[in-house]
């Protein structure tokens, strides 16, 4: 049969008007074709949107209420005090930034380190004794974070305080923050405020007169920033490292808010137990944790080395709320609220003392086995159970959903229908709605993309709501409002809810089963969105189901779907907190909105998904059509015109485009030492898709005329500060004189050996900055056997390439290490090309007058972080 619809012919799949599907339909027993609406529910097609749309806003606003209640500081009896330690913190961060190796890290801020701490252990109370050591340790090591490097570091400082019984103690549990910052930067939440409060608990655990029974150990990590040399530095080299049972590490990835759990273990489900025992105001998700270790978020913590290098246990908890200042010259003191370190303070001083005081401290690995699910619920308790319990919960739930619908499809084949096909049917309509919504999302971000509006919703994140948020909606609502018109011809609208309300718990049946079998305790999200609404179901009576008011009927049904609801909500708003921010330093090749899409699809088709059932209820869809699409399209124009711009200056909540500068100096040396190519610039890095294009305006001269080539070299032939160059592939180059430099690094061959075996081994010495980075490429027919760095065997970072990571304290000597090759073809050309990168992030070095005239030039809502370096390549 066909149909025309504003113009458009329709062809009607046959059954669905066959006799036998058409009478199945009416036998059914409470399934009816409708008739004639009573008249007192005449209005509830139009009330569905509306209450739907109230009901998602008020979860929405529960949600905020929860996020936003944060700790009156005095207000509880924990013995932390906030105020003192936000004197901390403001202290420690009027030194400013405190780069690794710098003066006002390696001694202004010890000295400040070591005079708090000696002012509390003039107040210590007698039960207990303090012991104070600062570390100057050196060590190598590999990680394979950022596609993967070395690092090797020399006399940087760690300062570590033991608090312990007054006759000692033979277990500790370690509290780690880091007091060094990424260069320009005051690093008050990253990680000043983490030391602060941890000055604090020290104050408040010291003076009680209740006797801790076993130690605590505070190290203050002055390396961090140099990917986590100092934690690596204490866990390998100092003697106390050997007490160590547990650890918590304190991070931010965002500034201030509610600090989150999101890593433990690994396994110690015990750890999660404390947590939970002892947060006052806990904030944990398996789910984040789960997320964070799949390695989609480009950051790591110390958690990564006390877990691989130390085979320590530990909680991983970081404030990730407002990232878009983090790592930026917006990280100030007056940012964090005081009402945010108390709650911190709070839960961290209750879970040290907790593990402290436990039994289960000194036997950890008798307690080792198994993973845990635990999520907090809306801040107030955490819920938290073994994974291989929810493994026996998540099969159940799959089997009594598979009864549940077996069930169903004999009850309507006996009654004539053919529920199987409809099923399958109905899954393969939610499976194209699914799939035409996203087609239609990443149309829109596409265009988005290539009219170079990208990032118009990283300063007005409603503008993404608006734009891809209500095109999914309008695309899922327009399939199934199609499916119901020309697919269930005939059928009563009670009976498609019903089938839809089905279909909704073979959909997330699904994913549950897939992640139980994988070990993934975040299967248990799937769960919830089964059991809750699968029970207010079986619990609602047929009468109010087939007869009663649709009023009484949908409220009951949402009130069965509100835990669930709830729970993902406020993981929705996580997601959005801490990968929006993310989007707008994520390099120059991944289309952020795209991604963000992609997210809002995954977030609206889990929100969504119950709400099916009511297309199928409703007369109508029409106005609800239209009116999204309209939202969309008008927003897709706004946003194509340039209303909405990405970057914010605004002092309230600053939205920063984050750019490097550095002024750099190369030089091209050939095999025989002589110089091939020299010449100087600024090389700029834009660490979003929007490159320079935003900053062309305000600089001309930065413009396509001068991007950087990417010449045949180690790293293109830049100094590279990380890794990070299969990321940012589009940098510019404005020709500039070379920078003033006071100590130009001295590298140099010291000996070359031909080893027994058949390789070559070459000897270096470097002799230069606090920073420095090391790109070794093997030529053809080459190979790099083994260093004298890590654990000795290379680590690349891409597909001919090594990165090495240096760096010093204070003082160091000349740095030296050896790398061997194996070459199979003696060849003219030499074996290998060595560069080396030099970064002066402090100092009379740091900075040049070209560089000052140009960073002046940036648009007051960008941040551009600058310092001079060096590029030096070598052949041999």
């Amino acid at each position: 049969m066909e149909s025309t619809v504003d113009g458009l012919t329709i062809r009607r799949p046959r059954y669905n008007v066959s006799a036998e599907s058409a009478s199945g339909y009416r036998r059914e027993a409470g399934v009816r074709e409708e008739k004639k609406p009573r008249q007192r529910d005449a209005g509830f097609g139009a009330a569905v949107p509306v209450l739907l749309l109230l009901y998602v806003l008020s979860v929405r606003g529960l949600v905020h209420i929860s996020l936003r209640q944060l700790v009156t500081p005095g207000g509880h009896s924990t013995g932390f005090n906030a105020s003192t330690a936000r004197e901390y913190l403001q202290q420690i961060t009027s030194i400013d930034s405190r780069t690794a190796g710098s003066p006002e890290n390696e001694i202004i801020a010890v000295n400040y380190l070591l005079g708090k701490i000696k002012d509390i252990e003039e107040k210590i109370n007698s039960v207990h004794r303090i012991t104070v050591d600062v570390q100057r340790p050196t060590g190598t090591f590999s990680i394979d974070f950022l596609g993967g490097f070395t690092s090797y570091y020399d006399n940087i400082t760690n300062i570590a305080v033991k608090l312990e019984p007054e006759h000692g103690a033979e277990h500790a549990v370690l509290a780690n923050c880091h007091f060094d910052t990424v260069a320009n930067t005051p690093g008050a939440s990253d990680d000043a405020v983490s030391c602060a409060v941890m000055l604090e608990i020290l104050g408040s655990l010291s003076s009680s007169s209740k006797p801790l029974k076993h130690a605590i150990i505070f190290l203050f990590n002055g390396a961090e920033e140099n990917i986590l040399q100092g934690s690596h530095g204490f866990i390998t080299q100092h003697p106390w490292a050997k007490m160590v049972r547990a650890f918590i590490n304190l991070e931010a990835a965002g500034v201030g808010g509610k600090e989150l759990v999101f890593q433990t273990g690994p396994e110690n489900p015990w750890l999660v137990q404390a947590y939970a025992s002892a947060a006052v105001h806990p904030f944990a998700s398996v789910v984040a944790q789960e997320v964070f270790q799949s390695g989609i978020i480009p950051s790591d913590t110390d958690f990564r080395i006390y877990r691989d290098f130390g085979n320590i246990p530990g909680i991983d908890l970081a404030f990730i709320e407002n990232g878009y200042i983090y790592h930026t010259k917006y990280d100030t003191w007056d940012r964090i609220l005081t009402e945010s370190i108390q709650r911190a303070g709070d839960n961290i001083l209750g879970v040290l003392h907790y593990l402290a005081t436990s039994s289960q401290l000194a036997e950890s690995s008798q307690f080792r086995h198994g993973n845990m699910v635990f999520f907090d619920v809306c801040g107030l308790f955490v819920l938290s159970y073994p994974a291989r319990l929810g493994t026996i919960i998540n099969y159940i739930t799959a089997a009594v959903t598979l009864f549940y619908i077996g069930k169903k499809i004999i009850k309507y084949k006996q009654g004539g229908t053919n529920y199987v096909r409809d099923l399958v049917y109905g899954l393969i309509i939610t499976l194209v709605s699914w799939v035409s919504a996203l087609v239609t999302v990443l149309i829109i971000a596409v265009l988005v993309s290539l009219a170079g509006k990208a990032l118009s919703w990283y300063t007005h994140f409603y503008v993404s709501i608006f734009l891809y948020g209500s095109a999914a909606v309008a695309k899922f609502i327009l399939v199934h409002s199609l499916a119901k018109t020309y697919f269930f011809a005939g059928a009563s609208s009670q009976y498609l809810g019903d089938l839809f309300f089905d279909i909704s718990l073979i959909t997330w049946c699904i994913p549950l089963v897939l992640l139980t079998q994988s070990g993934l305790c975040s299967a248990y999200f799937f769960a919830a969105w089964i059991i809750f609404p699968l029970l207010t179901k079986l619990l609602l009576q047929p009468d109010i189901i087939h007869q009663g008011s649709p009023y009484k009927f949908t409220a009951v049904y949402l009130l069965g779907l509100f835990p669930p609801y709830l729970h993902t909500m406020y993981h929705v708003w996580a997601v959005f907190e801490m990968f929006t921010p993310i989007l707008g330093r994520s390099g120059t090749e991944i289309p952020p909105d795209i991604v963000l899409g992609f997210l809002i699809i995954a977030c609206t088709i889990i929100l969504i998904t119950y709400f099916i059932s009511f297309i199928y209820l409703l007369k109508n869809t029409k106005k609800i059509i239209v009116t999204l699409a309209v939202l969309s399209v008008l927003t897709l124009l706004l946003v194509c015109s340039g209303m909405f711009f990405p970057y914010s200056s605004s002092n309230d909540s600053p939205k920063p485009k984050r750019i490097f500068l550095q002024h750099t100096t190369r030089t091209f040396h050939s095999l025989t030492g002589e110089v091939v190519k020299r010449d100087s610039g600024i090389w700029i890095n834009g660490f979003d898709y929007t490159g320079i294009s935003y900053v062309t305006p305000h600089i001309p001269e930065l413009n396509e005329t001068v991007r950087a080539p990417c010449d045949d070299a180690p790293l293109c032939g830049f100094p590279w500060y990380f890794p990070v160059h299969h990321l940012i592939r589009k940098n510019w180059y404005l020709p500039a004189p070379p920078a003033p430099i006071n100590e130009h690094t001295d590298f140099k061959l010291v000996s070359r050996e031909e080893m027994s075996w058949g390789a070559t081994r070459l000897f270096f010495e470097v002799k230069g900055p606090s920073h420095m980075t090391v790109y070794v490429r093997p030529n053809t027919n080459t190979v790099l056997s083994s260093w004298s760095l890590g654990d000795g065997i290379p680590v690349a970072s891409g597909e001919t390439d090594y990165f090495i990571f240096y760096s010093h304290g204070l003082y160091a000597p000349a740095w030296k290490f050896w790398i061997e090759l194996k070459n199979s073809a003696k060849e003219s050309k030499g074996i290998v090309t060595v560069a080396v990168g030099s970064h002066y992030f402090f100092g009379d070095s740091r900075n040049s007058p070209d560089l000052e005239t140009l960073e002046l030039k940036f648009p007051d809502w960008s941040f551009p972080s600058s310092w001079v370096c060096t590029y030096d390549l070598y052949e041999y």
